[in-house]
């Protein structure tokens, strides 16, 4: 809240260097503020007396806002990249999808490895947890498995976090 947005009748002033002034009624304060050309904004409201601080409450927010904006900034955001393979798969195209694994986990995104089974290829699942080890022991260099294979319906998968 600001200015005559409080509706407490006393508050706890700080001034706009930091010092405390005091517990004094809300109209002093607000007039403290404006004599110096300033907001009193209030910024503990769970206190008892509220807190507020005499500062210029634009400068505030775009402060704050220029603060939140470089934190978004440096965020690294973490895809998942699916590489899907299928239990007749021929090596030369494993290595094509392993060759493009390696490429999104150097670039930091986790890789998602499923195998798709054909209803008949159900009875063979043991080929398709073959083949996902088989996945990770190409990309050990660069990724480790975040967990054991899981089958979910007609379809195995395992996640590969980047190192």
């Amino acid at each position: 809240m600001v200015n005559e947005g409080i509706r407490e009748v006393e508050v706890r002033c700080i001034d706009e260097n930091g010092q405390l002034i005091g517990i004094i009624p809300t109209k002093e304060a607000l007039k403290i503020a404006y004599d110096k050309d300033l907001d009193l904004v209030m910024v503990a409201q769970a206190a008892k007396p509220p807190v507020c601080r005499i500062m210029d409450y634009d400068k505030f927010i775009f402060d704050q806002n220029k603060k939140d904006k470089e934190i978004r900034k440096n965020q690294k955001v973490i895809d998942i990249k699916e590489v899907r393979l299928s239990i007749g798969i021929g090596d030369h195209d494993f290595m094509v999808k392993a060759k493009n694994a390696v490429k999104f986990l150097q670039s930091g995104d986790k890789v998602k490895v499923t195998v798709r089974f054909t209803t008949r290829e159900l009875n063979h699942t043991n080929e398709g947890v073959e083949l996902v080890k088989r996945m990770a022991e190409c990309v050990k260099d660069y990724g480790t498995l975040d967990k054991e294979p899981k089958l979910e319906g007609k379809r195995m998968n395992v996640i590969i976090n980047p190192k």
